[in-house]
């Protein structure tokens, strides 16, 4: 009943509110809301016994059944901080696109935030294939760039790419060029590559605390609630550049969030004891890629672009 209740109450307030903004997170809500009725379905877990799941191999395998693989997004995260201090855009988007299905795996009234997430990756994926296209047009011959994707980034795999495909190769190596390009604002909004990264980046560490909270485990005490821990997440990250309606929707949702056993399943861990060993190694790896956004961004001034 609580959770119907709460449904309602979010329906109510899709009616009153005026949505200005159609594509952005505030649109999302109301197709959320009309398929709440889906339902999770979960494989059983094989039997097995924590003595064969070593610390090793925790989130290294496939979890059957499941579209979210844990092991797929630690590679991705580790590619991505694969290169010195600078993260590659690639494995970074490819982390994102897991991230997604575990924010769908949580429900659309969860998985709803992942929907502003797509259009992020897909803004910067664009952005890349317009400079592969259009080399000239995008970086032309500054030389400053070309010297910086070649000492501190690199070439891209591809031996036969030119020099402009590595625009949008890595974190610095787009700061630098958007920068040289003049496609970053710092007092009005623009669609840069940088800017979105930004907002990406405001919710990886939502994403990071919440996880780094899901694999505590007390000493004493019982284990907080899932619902408890992202809400609190929430409010110290994401909560500070959202709308009231947005803030007030999101502390309606968190409330039908899954159980804790749901998570279980979800990665194919059996007890918390297991959970928290997969989840410390995700945190570990966002951490780093996190940091070193964070770090590129600062270095720049970008962390309060509009």
């Amino acid at each position: 009943m609580a959770k119907i209740k709460t449904i309602l109450i979010l329906n109510k307030l899709l009616q009153e509110y005026n949505m200005e903004d159609k594509g952005g997170l505030d649109y999302h809500w109301d197709s959320c809301l009309k398929s709440y009725n889906q339902i999770n379905k979960f494989n059983h877990l094989p039997n097995s016994s924590v003595a064969e799941r070593t610390e090793g191999s925790v989130g290294l395998e496939e979890c059957p059944g499941q579209t979210f693989q844990s092991s797929l997004l630690l590679s991705h995260l580790l590619a991505a901080s694969s290169h010195q201090s600078d993260v590659l855009l690639q494995p970074y988007l490819a982390s994102w696109d897991e991230l997604v299905k575990f924010m769908e795996a949580l429900g659309p009234m969860v998985g709803l935030i992942s929907k502003e997430i797509e259009t992020k990756t897909s803004i910067i994926r664009q952005l890349a294939l317009l400079a592969d296209e259009s080399p000239e047009a995008e970086v032309g011959s500054d030389k400053s760039l070309i010297d910086y994707v070649t000492t501190e980034v690199g070439v891209l795999d591809k031996p036969e790419s030119s020099h402009h495909a590595s625009t949008y190769h890595s974190v610095r190596s787009m700061i630098h060029a958007e920068l040289n390009q003049g496609l970053v604002k710092f007092h009005h909004q623009t669609d840069s590559g940088c800017r979105t990264l930004l907002r990406l980046h405001r919710a990886l560490l939502w994403l990071k605390l919440f996880l780094e909270k899901l694999a505590e485990t007390p000493e004493t005490g019982h284990l907080r609630s899932p619902s408890e821990l992202c809400r609190e997440a929430y409010q110290g990250t994401l909560a500070h550049h959202h709308t009231w309606f947005v803030r007030r929707a999101a502390e309606l949702a968190f409330i039908v969030m899954p159980e804790r056993a749901f998570f279980f399943r979800l990665v194919c861990m059996q007890n918390q004891e297991e959970l928290s060993v997969l989840l410390t190694r995700v945190v570990q790896a966002l951490g780093e890629v996190y940091d070193r956004t964070q770090w590129a961004l600062e270095e720049n001034g970008m962390l309060d672009l509009p």
